[in-house]
């Protein structure tokens, strides 16, 4: 797969600009057309109360979404100028998340910001995340809230466990990972399936047989879960990317018992593509 088609998601929130600079960074290294997403979306109100509401009130309230909305656009577009590149807005009306999964499941790849924050941009796209990760279908990339993350990808790390969302979410990275410098296939404890062969072995051969070069390594959690293994080992790597499958086990399971997957969404220090 080729990354011809990126959408970013566009709000207010303080997170926004690093999420464009990512986005304008892979339009560019790509040449790949970016779509900058905006959602009007008018917060619901109970039926019994909206009835006591005026129109105008409700008209007046998305007038000024819209209108957040238009500065916003002028504020990507000066970006995305400055990078040399062009974007194309567009602003969507509705449910949040309902009409950003819409227009994801016609991208090769989605971009958004970590969850988290007080403002209220923040507040409105704290599960966006998840969301789209459980049900764009496409892979997502998701940033960190703080920092910035110029020519991010250069060493990639890949969590690797032999399930389905880590086998797509590998073929789903394949162009980044074939720009990328440097990839480690990390396996940790694996399951012994009597192959004796080297765990992450034969998807670093896979790699290998798409011109990325990717070192297989195996380790052993002990007394440290998964999830900060990972980003433990994304430090002493220097990655400044990390791949990895979404919701091995059913997300009601992760939300009761944790998981690498939350874990990931919740403590990331540098930007992380999930496929489901």
């Amino acid at each position: 797969m080729a990354i011809k088609n990126l959408i970013v998601y566009a709000d207010a929130a303080p997170a926004a600009i690093a999420r464009l600079d990512v986005a304008l960074d892979l339009a560019r290294d790509h040449d790949a057309h970016l779509t900058a997403l905006y959602v009007v979306s008018i917060p619901y109100i109970p039926a019994y109360i909206a009835g006591n509401l005026p129109k105008l009130a409700l008209d007046m309230q998305e007038a000024l979404l819209h209108e957040e909305g238009q500065k916003i656009e002028k504020i990507f577009r000066e970006k995305a100028r400055e990078a040399g590149r062009e974007i194309e807005w567009r602003e969507a009306r509705g449910d949040l998340e309902s009409a950003t999964l819409i227009q994801a499941r016609h991208a090769d790849l989605a971009i958004v910001s970590q969850a988290g924050g007080d403002s209220v941009a923040e507040s409105a796209a704290e599960t966006l995340p998840e969301t789209l990760i459980m049900g764009a279908g496409r892979p997502v990339l998701v940033v960190p809230r703080f920092g910035q993350y110029p020519k991010f990808g250069q060493r990639a790390l890949i969590a690797w466990n032999g399930s389905r969302e880590a086998v797509r979410a590998v073929n789903d990275a394949l162009p980044l990972l074939r720009r990328a410098q440097q990839v480690w296939v990390l396996s940790a404890d694996p399951a012994d399936h009597g192959t004796r062969r080297h765990a992450g072995a034969d998807i670093a051969l896979h790699l290998a047989r798409h011109g990325v070069k990717a070192e297989a390594s195996t380790t052993h959690a002990e007394d440290i879960d998964i999830g900060n293994l990972l980003l433990s080992r994304t430090a002493d790597m220097g990655a400044d990317l990390v791949v990895m499958g979404a919701y091995g086990h059913s997300r009601t399971r992760e939300i009761v018992l944790g998981g690498a997957t939350r874990h990931l969404l919740q403590h990331m220090t540098v930007p992380v593509l999930f496929s489901h």
